[in-house]
């Protein structure tokens, strides 16, 4: 049934998972036959679906990199999802082994997954945990002492704001990491944007409505407010395939993404 085998404990391999059916459109092994059905259900709907995680995947890898190579050596990954290689611990550690990554996610599922499968990992640190209640978050990494919060860290907010609704005010979370992050540090997010095509929109959202994966769609001028009190790295807020190269295939949905720096 599933290319994984024997579930992780605490895993429900009959029921799907938000979280394994996105790592099905990545190409990964992490599902399970009841994720892949739901899967290629939503490919059928949405053809291109797949390209659209891929480059938002691969921005991710981009971004990582980027932080890695200014010399940046402790990442939080939030809303990290289930294990996928290459990972964001892989491509900082290609920089410098003792590289450090703590993957955020508020899923149990998630977080059954990544304990079985990045369980004695050097430097990856899995922890169940809310990215929108970010000084409960960076109070218990104090604790742990599993960063350094007075050393430039990257906070990867990719593919996540788009699922925190209005009232719960996405601007004050982004906020509440910008205050603890020291000088050097980094942001990096990504975004669904209302510049997607119209009939895509409608579709998505109504799709969506009412359910755990509910999202917002939001402009170019809100996304960029996010970035307040950071310097942006060129190209500034852009689709994600634009930071990727010419040759990444355009999507119906825009998805924006910036790289921006703690000065």
């Amino acid at each position: 049934m599933s290319k994984l085998g024997r579930a992780p404990k605490g895993v429900d391999a009959s029921k799907p998972n938000s979280a394994r059916v996105y790592d099905y459109l990545l190409g990964g092994r992490n599902n399970y036959s009841v994720d892949r059905l739901v899967a290629e259900q939503m490919i059928e709907a949405i053809p291109d679906i797949r390209a659209i995680a891929a480059a938002n995947r691969q921005f991710v890898l981009l971004a990582t990199t980027t932080a890695a190579q200014a010399g940046v050596r402790q990442f939080i990954d939030l809303g990290a999802g289930i294990p996928t290689s290459p990972a964001v611990h892989e491509m900082a550690q290609k920089i410098d082994a003792d590289a450090r990554v703590v993957a955020v996610d508020y899923d149990p599922v998630v977080q059954a997954h990544a304990n079985a499968f990045l369980s004695g990992v050097p430097g990856v640190t899995p922890i169940l945990a809310d990215a929108r209640r970010p000084r409960e978050l960076i109070a218990a990494l104090r604790d742990r002492e599993l960063i350094d919060f007075e050393q430039p860290i990257a906070v990867l907010l990719t593919g996540v704001l788009h699922y925190v609704m209005d009232d719960e005010h996405p601007a004050e979370i982004i906020a509440g990491y910008r205050e603890a992050m020291a000088p050097g540090s980094y942001l990096v997010l990504s975004h669904g944007s209302t510049d997607t095509e119209p009939t895509f929109l409608e579709e998505s959202a109504g799709a969506a409505a009412g359910s755990s994966a509910q999202f917002v769609y939001r402009s170019h001028a809100e996304i960029a407010e996010y970035f307040e009190g950071f310097e942006l790295l060129e190209p500034g807020v852009a689709p994600v395939q634009r930071w990727l190269g010419d040759d990444a295939p355009a999507t119906r949905l825009t998805m924006l993404g910036g790289i921006a720096r703690r000065p």
